[in-house]
């Protein structure tokens, strides 16, 4: 089995679960924040992240024409991500952009390392981090609900 076909299991079901709660929200929990980082900037942070990761580790580049609001933090963005309908539908696109990256990524270079700003990693570990990373959003954002639904009561 490759190593594509061993991750896309495990990769489907953590996204599966992320995605599932974004089509959950609303458009007023966009706007619910945690420091400077609202629900709607980590969505946006989380889908650049994986174009991101798409061109320095699985040889996908960017689309052209692709703006990145969110590389430098929250408190350095004026960009605000209120748009529901747009921020799923960026997600499912950067989904489907790193998939295909992963997909077309011949079986050696899964284990060599590539340099890029984040620090040398392989796209195996690269993988890895990218749960981690989407894990640590998803786990924002059901705090930043669980406060608001406390809030209403």
């Amino acid at each position: 089995m490759s190593t594509f076909d061993t991750i896309m299991p495990v990769w489907n079901a953590i996204q599966s679960r992320f995605h599932n709660m974004v089509t959950q929200l609303t458009t007023e929990e966009l706007a619910l924040q945690m420091d400077e980082s609202t629900i709607g900037y980590m969505l946006r942070h989380n889908a650049e992240v994986e174009y991101m990761f798409a061109a320095w580790f699985f040889n996908k580049p960017m689309p052209e024409g692709l703006a990145i609001h969110t590389g430098r933090g929250a408190s350095r963005s004026k960009a605000t991500f209120t748009n529901l309908e747009e921020l799923v539908q960026f997600l499912e696109a950067s989904q489907t952009w790193l998939i295909q990256g992963m997909s077309e990524l011949s079986e050696e270079e899964w284990n060599e390392v590539k340099k890029c700003p984040i620090g040398d990693s392989t796209p195996l570990e690269a993988v890895g981090r990218l749960m981690y990373h989407t894990g640590i959003h998803a786990g924002q954002i059901s705090y930043l609900r669980k406060l608001h639904a406390a809030k209403q009561v």
